[in-house]
Parts: structure tokens; C-alpha cells; sequence
């Protein structure tokens, strides 16, 4: 039976992106003793692994149709849909269909929490971009080619399966580096409500927007119905992650090495305070000269520490000139 029909294919959300919200291998099979062996541990054992790396198979009828009725309701803070199935006298039936943060992170097995921050200061995040070799300018593009291959691997995995976006997957917006920077320090970060406000925001701008984290949704449906109808060629088939990718993502020789940090490294570290990103008698590189160079800027999920926003300085006041006016006389070719 063939449930990919014209009900399931029109509507909102036409467009998907292949290259959106897809899964990861980070198992010891496909990294070990290579290059992403400790940092691929790392992410796996990490409160993202589960959202990194669940293979969830997503059946395009029942996403389309979560994005053709979905609206959120401020009432109960939850996104409502409806889940299509056939009844037993086999005509379709819409089931109803809601879920919330909480929902979102019990499935997603984020361990995060309501108290949890949404908001770091830049200066934070990238103080420890800097700490993780970033080679980029400071107040410039956070280009993922900018680290070396361990830390680009991690930067392309977390871009690909949990931004909202589908392009622009070389540059790393402020919440994905906020989520990287809470992870290498130990640090509390709010993923799941970060994923809610922008699957929140793509049901209300309507029927122009793509279909974005299809295969969350695709997970939360299957959390709520056991037994919805799935035929193998209602499959979507996103750009998963395969060991070819981790060779394409890590390929070149790297100008300088960076080496693995916090707790990358050492799982029980725990993180400096006062918004620092490193110890006061660490003994690492030192990023005080690069750092110097920041202008801080205020944005959706950043702040500037002191809660000020900076401004461009004023420019040096005018000068006024005083121009003198000679006016003269010419009589038989002498000035009077």
C-alpha cells in the first residue's frame, strides 16, 4: 500500500533539506584509531549522543503531515498537530497529536532542564573557540574550516544534526556555538528548549517555511504511536553521515594541531567560574592578545557581560574653519 498520496504531499512545509537534521556514526568501529577517536567519545557519551546518532527512519507522509496542521498554543506552551492512520474500517482518521519541551527532552534524552541558561556572553563562547584552536578573526564568520580536523569533525556534527538551518552548514551561528562551548566546559545549556523555539517559530511563519527537524519530529511520533502505517517507499533519504564523511570532513594536513581539552578529555573536569573558560593556572595556550580584539555584541543568545551593549565610539567633533572674505578693488591695474 502506497500511503505517499496527494493528501500527505500538499500544503506547508514542501521543501526538506538532506543535509538537515541527519544522524552521525561516532561508534568505536567507525572512529577508532583515527584522528575523532577521543572526540567522537567524547560527543557519543556526551547529553547530545542520543540526538546525534539516532537512526530513526523518517516516513515523509507523516512529517508533511505534522507540518500541514501544526500550530502552537500558547495556552499550554505546546506544538499541536495530528497524526494520520486508518481505522478499522479503513478510512483515514487524524489522531491528535501534541507535544512540549519536557517531551522533547525525554525523547531526545537531552538531560538538560527549564533552569538551565539559553544565554551565554559572547565573550564566553568565543574565549573558548579561541582555547580550541580557532584561527578565524575574531569579530569575523565562525567558519568550521578554522579549527583542525578533530575539532572540525565535532564542529560539521553538531551544525548538521542540530541547527536550524538548511545551508550556510560552513558557519556556526550563536546558539550552536553556545551548545559546543557548555559541552568542552561542563557546563549547563539548554538544548532542548533552543530546538523547541525554532520548530516553534517554523510552524508560525507558515506555509513558505521548510519542513525543518524531520527526523525529531519523526522520533516524537514515534514516542506518542505504536502502530501508524509505514511503507518503505515513503522513506526519506537525508545525507546521513558515513565513514567516507568523516575521511572528506578531516582530509588535509593541519597548520597546528590542537590538543584535546576539558572535558574532551577529561570527563570529570569541571568548568571555571565567573564566565571563564579556563582555570586561572592553566597551563595552556593563553588567548588574552586575541581576546583584546573582540567587540561584543548583543544577540538572541549572547549578551554582553556587563549589560551594556557597546557602541561604535563617537567620531572626533568638527572643526570649524573661519573663512575670511577679502573683497578688493582694481583701479588702472592697482589693487585698493
Amino acid at each position: 500500500m502506497m500511503i505517499q498520496n496527494e493528501y500527505f504531499l500538499q500544503g506547508k512545509g514542501k521543501e526538506w533539506d538532506k543535509g538537515h537534521n541527519i544522524y552521525f556514526l561516532l561508534d568505536e568501529t567507525n572512529t577508532e584509531n583515527i584522528v575523532v577517536e577521543e572526540i567522537a567519545r567524547f560527543l557519543r557519551e556526551s547529553r547530545i549522543g542520543k540526538a546525534l546518532t539516532d537512526k530513526t527512519v523518517v516516513y515523509e507522509s507523516h512529517v508533511r503531515t505534522f507540518r500541514n496542521s501544526a500550530r502552537y498554543e500558547e495556552s499550554d506552551k505546546m506544538i499541536h498537530s495530528a497524526v494520520r492512520k486508518k481505522d478499522e474500517k479503513g478510512k483515514y482518521v487524524d489522531l491528535e497529536f501534541k507535544f512540549g519541551v519536557e517531551d522533547l527532552r525525554r525523547v531526545l534524552e537531552l538531560g538538560d532542564s527549564d533552569n538551565d541558561p539559553t544565554i551565554i556572553p559572547e565573550r564566553l563562547a568565543k574565549g573558548m573557540w579561541c582555547r580550541m584552536g580557532f584561527t578565524g578573526h575574531i569579530n569575523g564568520r565562525m567558519l568550521k574550516t578554522k579549527f583542525s580536523s578533530a575539532y572540525r569533525f565535532m564542529m560539521h556534527y553538531v551544525v548538521h544534526s542540530l541547527s536550524h538551518r538548511k545551508g550556510a552548514y560552513d558557519e556556526t551561528s550563536d546558539y550552536i556555538m553556545n551548545i559546543v562551548t557548555s559541552l568542552v566546559l561542563n557546563r549547563p545549556y539548554n538544548v532542548s528548549q533552543k530546538i523547541f523555539e525554532y520548530m516553534k517559530e517554523n510552524i508560525k511563519v507558515g506555509s513558505e517555511k521548510y519542513i525543518m527537524y524531520p527526523r525529531f519530529i519523526m522520533m516524537m511520533i514515534n514516542d506518542q504511536f505504536k502502530d501508524i502505517p509505514k511503507d518503505r517507499n515513503d522513506i526519506m533519504d537525508p545525507r546521513n553521515m558515513t565513514t567516507d564523511t568523516i575521511t572528506r570532513v578531516t582530509k588535509g594536513d593541519d597548520a597546528r594541531v590542537k590538543g584535546m581539552i576539558c572535558k574532551i578529555s577529561r570527563p570529570a573536569y569541571v568548568a571555571p567560574g565567573n564566565d571563564r573558560w579556563r582555570h586561572e593556572k592553566s597551563d595552556s595556550d593563553n588567548e588574552d592578545e586575541r581576546m583584546s580584539l573582540l567587540v561584543e555584541k548583543k544577540t538572541r543568545w549572547w549578551f554582553v557581560r556587563d549589560g551594556k551593549r557597546k557602541r561604535t565610539p563617537k567620531t572626533s567633533p568638527a572643526v570649524s574653519i573661519l573663512k575670511i572674505v577679502v573683497k578688493c578693488i582694481v583701479q588702472g591695474g592697482v589693487i585698493t
